[in-house]
């Protein structure tokens, strides 16, 4: 299987300014080359693809030798393969009837990623396996970049990637050939329901804690978006106070990540069929109806609906216990999430008055009580079931 390892870069000043300088000059053709293709369509109606501005990149590394020409030519591809990634989504929107989104300049800090498409073509992962945190990775025009490797590499490294997060750098490697680590079976079954006042409630009447990072770190993020705002446009101040911001956003990222690792993990263990509701968050997390001019109803209450449901993390959380169950060898089972919190897990009765509170169930048939999340979760795990069955019947 493929899997990404993602370690922190211990840049000295000098590879931190190369690093920047490599960021820099890769935005620079990224925009020039959509320049490029906006002209060349605009003035004589003609579309240029990725080979036709692949093939000009050696007359163009020749013309700026102390610039272009110092970085990998396959890094410098794959910016340009980016840009006809982006042309193609446009394009598919386009044809879906879907809001187009055409591919836009990227200005000072919205190009934080390079990528080199081969180990050893411009790039090399150095890993001393008996010292396994005396780790470098070279990069054309940087040099040997110091890495915190704080877990061993498994498969073959296919790509490295280079990323700035505020103020620290990452490296990015993505492995084929990794292998899975199977965990025994256990035999158990769950269900689980998401949630704000828990992250998950699971069918055994667990109910994991909601850390809530973003609301914790709410009066730090307000004080650094207020001195942001003061600062003038364009100076060397707002652009540290906006790295500021930035960094603060992203302790918060990582401390949810970090958590969905935890919960996450510890499912996989204790359990061989996961079954969980498949939520379209997008969906969840849209603008209530109205405006400022014509304010719709219960607007401000959906906008902190969507602050909780967004800083809880669902997203994050799904897409790691996936990558953890298809790596352990459990099963992970998707189901429709309507009606699982109206309907009673004892008599199967639908009805919105069955949830009296956001924590009580109260069923109006049989009179059935339960917490309304683990009744939720019951249900979640009994369609998980039936999917199941079916399937295996066919």
């Amino acid at each position: 299987m493929r899997r990404s390892y993602k370690f922190l870069l211990r840049p000295t000043r000098h590879q931190e300014i190369a690093l920047a300088a490599c960021l820099e000059d890769h935005r620079v053709l990224y925009n020039a080359a959509l320049e490029h293709r906006r002209t060349a369509y605009r003035k004589a109606g003609v579309t240029v693809r990725y080979g036709d501005q692949s093939g000009e990149l050696k007359h163009i590394r020749a013309d700026d030798p102390a610039g272009q020409g110092r970085w990998s030519f396959s890094s410098q591809q794959a910016t340009l393969r980016r840009l006809e990634k982006a042309f193609a989504a446009f394009f598919r929107r386009v044809k879906a009837g879907q809001k187009p989104g055409f591919p836009r300049f990227k200005g000072r800090g919205w190009f934080d990623t390079v990528e080199w498409p081969k180990d050893g073509d411009g790039c090399r992962w150095d890993s001393q396996p008996e010292h396994p945190t005396a780790a470098f990775v070279r990069l054309q025009g940087v040099g040997h970049v110091r890495v915190h490797q704080h877990r061993p590499v498994l498969g073959r490294v296919k790509t490295i990637g280079i990323k700035r997060e505020g103020f620290r750098w990452y490296v990015v490697l993505s492995c084929d050939d990794v292998p899975a680590h199977t965990l025994a079976a256990t035999g158990a079954v769950v269900g689980l329901d998401m949630g704000v006042a828990s992250l998950v409630t699971t069918s055994d009447g667990t109910h994991l804690t909601n850390p809530r990072h973003l609301q914790a770190s709410a009066g730090r993020l307000a004080a650094a978006q207020r001195d942001l705002a003061r600062k003038k446009r364009g100076s060397k101040r707002r652009r540290k106070a906006a790295a500021r911001v930035a960094a603060l956003h992203a302790t918060v990222r990582r401390q949810r990540l970090d958590g969905a690792h935890k919960a996450a993990l510890a499912l996989v263990r204790d359990y061989g069929l996961i079954v969980h509701e498949d939520l379209r968050i997008a969906n969840m997390t849209r603008s209530a109806s109205g405006t400022v001019q014509a304010p719709g109803r219960n607007v401000a209450q959906k906008s902190g609906l969507n602050r909780s449901i967004l800083d809880a993390g669902w997203g994050v959380f799904l897409t790691v216990l996936a990558h953890k169950a298809e790596s352990a060898g459990r099963e992970l089972i998707a189901v429709e999430p309507r009606n699982t919190s109206r309907t009673c897990a004892r008599c199967g009765h639908v009805a919105k008055e069955n949830r009296a509170t956001q924590a009580k169930f109260a069923c109006t048939a049989c009179g059935h009580t339960a917490h309304a999340d683990v009744n939720a979760a019951l249900n979640i795990l009994r369609a998980g079931l039936a999917l199941r069955e079916a399937a295996q019947a066919a």
